[in-house]
């Protein structure tokens, strides 16, 4: 009876830690240039992608102005998260920002606003 317990705990053990690896093998890191300018474009932007479902974490360099985004590619695409940040109102890589979108910003965050 013992060896019984212990292997449904083991069981239960490993399907646990199986889809917990899973789970961590279904995330993806992408890089993508903004032409964000100053803190408030940094919180706008992470606080936007941080809660767009199929992002589990978004960050602005402020000196490279590049998003460091990790998402999961089955609930969003790299080509989403880039439309996203347009409808923000910032450039994303090729794409450009959204012009309503845009203007919409504070002037610190219009293209050569600046702080």
């Amino acid at each position: 009876m013992k060896n019984v317990k212990k292997l449904i705990v083991l069981t239960i053990l490993m399907a646990v830690f199986t889809g917990y690896s899973f789970s961590q093998d279904s995330k993806n890191v992408v890089q993508i240039q903004t032409n964000a300018q100053c803190t408030d474009c940094k919180q706008r932007l992470e606080k936007e992608l941080n809660y767009t479902k199929g992002i589990s974490y978004a960050e602005l360099n402020m000196a490279t102005k590049q998003l460091e985004i990790k998402y999961n590619p089955k609930k969003i695409s790299v080509d989403d998260i880039r439309k996203t940040i347009s409808e923000i109102g910032y450039d994303a890589d090729s794409i450009k920002a959204n012009p309503v979108k845009q203007a919409a910003l504070p002037s610190c965050c219009q293209p050569g606003g600046g702080h």
